[in-house]
């Protein structure tokens, strides 16, 4: 695992970027880079040894560079997946006329492939516990309570049930998997559990079937199954039969599904059994939102239903809303959805309804795990339960988000930083000398740049300079005021060295990959700060590291008077 771990913090070689041309560039703007470095780093072009050897370095990447984007097919699997992808083996059965998106799932099936002895000697446990707790004393509590007793908030607050749920999942080929599951659940003092056993077994892509057996309040034998059928239609289903001492119970499930377009699927779901219903149903899943309707007509409980949730994947978050009308009543539903961690969820959900009263509802998803607290709030719909069940859950999550959650998360991502660092110590380290020595092949050519840029006054970089600034609290960088400054290098020469024109262009891509550039700083954001002249004319800029730069400008314009 550590080795999955340090691969994720390799850093890559970015092509485009070392050639200094657009991930859109086209053929002859490739060739065009290629014959332009190529001058500049081969080896024939330098006599001293030294200088040769280092030249050939950079003369191989180059052309490597050039092979892969070159390379219509290599070009795809590099644009889709990156290097890692040019390195997986099984791409000699892949054909040259795949499009992008299958070229990735291509790759990821390959991936899969190479895991798969892995998946085999592994478990996938998954652990759900919930603690329903009745909180309705803190509202609506008897007049004749002590004074004692009402001062103490712990004691209006009951656990009333607890159900706790264990699988362990375990493939035993490519198309067996066994799964076995339990639960335990107490309410009021009664308890009950099961034990399940499943098998299922993958037919194709298209479909599979489930065995499953159980034991708890009696013998349980289920059978289930899913196909894709023509016509974007999907069929899933399933029976169980529950044996008591006293009868058998039956129970038949099917759900008909159709894709609508690429985001909606429409759904059609028949029940037969103790709790007979039918109901239909239009979901729609785009990348902002998810929105479902349902219409339910059954014997017990007939209702409809609609639920909305607005996505933030920006900020890791997703707002929730919803109404549901029935024959039990009204009840509405929102909350929000944050992610804390790479693996970590919190949710937070206010339902409030009649007859059904005030809840609050707390879930916290961690990896495999599931930790749910359903808090009963009060019986009956009570203003001040809703305002408290809303602000409550806000102030308490800005308390531990500022006191506990910002402060790991900071911890985390040092922790990730120093890793990145650690791992690339030594690719860093390579990349730094091949940038000295870039920069000292770039001198007779620079000079050359120069020099004609002089003679009809065009753009002369006087300074370049890339990394982490730290900037004077209140003073400016001036050429007389030295700038305070950590891990920044100057690059004042590869800079000048890619002047055409009287013109510099750098696309938006991190600038560490540039010839006789590296990172300085490898986790920090970054910045290019940029002094040149232009018809005698001093300018200056500072670009972030992603940012795309075209020089001069006349906002650039410094006031020198």
């Amino acid at each position: 695992m550590d080795e999955d771990n340090d691969k994720e913090h390799l850093l890559e070689d970015d092509y485009y970027t070392f050639l200094n041309i657009p991930r859109n560039a086209t053929q002859e703007e490739i060739n065009n880079a290629y014959r332009r470095q190529s001058k500049l780093y081969h080896p024939d072009k330098h006599v001293d040894p030294v200088h040769k050897k280092e030249a050939e370095v950079l003369f191989n990447r180059t052309k490597e560079a050039y092979k892969v984007l070159s390379n219509p097919h290599q070009r795809a699997i590099y644009d889709s997946v990156g290097i890692r992808g040019l390195q997986t083996d099984g791409w000699e059965i892949v054909e040259r006329t795949k499009t992008p998106q299958e070229i990735r799932e291509e790759y990821e099936h390959l991936a899969k492939e190479a895991e798969e002895r892995k998946l085999m000697q592994l478990t996938n446990p998954t652990t759900s516990i919930v603690m329903n707790i009745n909180a309705t004393d803190l509202f609506d509590r008897y007049d004749d309570d002590d004074y004692e007793d009402s001062r103490n908030i712990l004691s209006c607050l009951e656990v009333s049930g607890m159900s706790f749920t264990q699988s362990i999942e375990a493939p035993l080929t490519l198309q067996d998997t066994v799964t076995l599951y339990g639960q335990v659940t107490t309410q009021n003092g009664i308890g009950s559990g099961s034990v399940n056993f499943a098998a299922r077994r993958l037919l194709s892509s298209k479909g599979w079937v489930e065995v499953d057996f159980g034991a708890g309040n009696g013998p349980m034998l289920g059978f289930k199954g899913f196909r894709v059928l023509p016509h974007k239609l999907m069929l899933n289903g399933g029976t169980i039969l529950e044996f008591t001492p006293v009868e058998m119970k039956a129970n038949l499930v099917g759900t008909l599904s159709m894709e609508l377009d690429t985001h909606t699927i429409g759904q059609l779901t028949y029940n037969a059994g103790p709790e007979s219903a039918m109901s239909t149903a239009i979901v729609r899943d785009t990348s902002r939102s998810y929105t479902s309707f349902r219409l339910q007509f059954g014997i017990q409980r007939s209702f409809l239903s609609l639920n909305y949730t607005h996505k933030m994947e920006e900020r890791g978050m997703k707002l929730r809303g919803g109404v549901k009308v029935g024959t039990f009543g009204v009840t509405v539903e929102y909350g929000a959805e944050k992610k804390i961690s790479r693996h970590s969820k919190i949710f937070a959900t206010v339902c409030a309804g009649v007859p059904t009263g005030v809840a609050l509802k707390i879930k916290l998803k961690r990896s495999f795990q599931t930790y749910s607290f359903p808090i009963q709030l009060s019986d009956e719909l009570l203003p001040a339960t809703v305002f408290y069940a809303t602000v409550v859950p806000l102030v308490t999550w800005v308390f531990v988000k500022k006191m506990v959650i910002d402060p790991m998360v900071k911890k985390r991502m040092e922790r990730e930083k120093e890793k990145e660092k650690e791992v690339n110590k030594t690719r860093m380290m390579e990349k730094q000398k091949e940038a000295e020595s870039a920069t000292k092949l770039m001198s007779a050519t620079v000079s050359r740049i120069r020099a004609q840029e002089e003679a009809k006054k065009g753009l002369i970089i006087t300074k370049a300079l890339y990394g982490r600034f730290v900037y004077p609290q209140e003073e400016q960088y001036n050429s007389e005021q030295p700038m305070r400054r950590d891990e920044v290098i100057d690059v004042t020469i590869p800079l000048q060295c890619l002047v055409k024109d009287s013109k510099l262009i750098l696309y938006d891509a991190s600038k560490s990959e540039l010839p006789g550039f590296y990172d300085p700083c490898v986790g920090e954001e970054k910045q290019l700060l940029i002094q040149y002249l232009f018809r005698s004319r001093t300018h200056e800029c500072i670009v972030k590291d992603n940012a795309p730069v075209r020089i001069p400008l006349p906002s650039h314009r410094v006031n020198t008077t």
